[in-house]
């Protein structure tokens, strides 16, 4: 039988199933769909701003604060917990894919913090910022859920997953938490 543990998120998150304070998974669960299933939950916070910013920006804004908070703080889970136990135990430091993820990180965060500057300014005219974070990110996205994330589980033991998990899981809030 599969054990649960529950992962307490300090971001109130309405896409996170029916409870908004927590998100469960699998022990036995996957690198590969732990971080697609969170990909999928803010490409549908990213939509929903998109869908909702010239007919209610108050709601869109809500909507764009959850995939802000969202992406910085997978880009951070990334970046300080799941990468480096990936390159320590390949080798892979400065080279290979985690360092084109890195690269494509940045060019992300800075389209981020253009869109993030019209959310601030209650500006819904985005789509120009739309369209460019959606540029680098889908293929982004594919890369990693296509190479990197099955080369990861294929990599780490189980237990090793569980120190991801658990690493994700002590991230303080304020890490990521800041938005207009």
């Amino acid at each position: 039988m599969l054990q649960r543990k529950e992962i307490r998120l300090d971001l109130c998150d309405p896409f996170i199933n029916d409870n908004p304070r927590r998100w469960s998974f699998m022990e036995q669960e996957s690198i590969q769909t732990y971080y697609e299933h969170d990909h999928d939950r803010l490409d549908e916070g990213f939509e929903r701003y998109r869908r909702l910013k010239r007919e209610n920006f108050a709601e869109a804004k809500q909507s764009f604060k959850t995939f802000f908070f969202g992406l910085k703080r997978h880009i951070l889970w990334e970046e300080e917990i799941l990468f480096p136990m990936f390159e320590d135990k390949t080798g892979m430091r400065d080279a290979g894919p985690t360092a084109v993820m890195r690269m494509e990180h940045r060019q992300i965060e800075s389209l981020l913090d253009a869109l993030h500057g019209k959310v601030r300014a209650g500006n819904p005219e985005s789509d120009i910022e739309e369209e460019a974070i959606l540029r680098i990110l889908k293929p982004h996205n594919d890369k990693e859920e296509s190479i990197l994330y099955p080369h990861i589980d294929a990599h780490l033991t189980a237990d090793e997953k569980r120190l991801v998990f658990a690493g994700m899981e002590g991230v303080p809030e304020n890490r990521y938490n800041t938005c207009c």
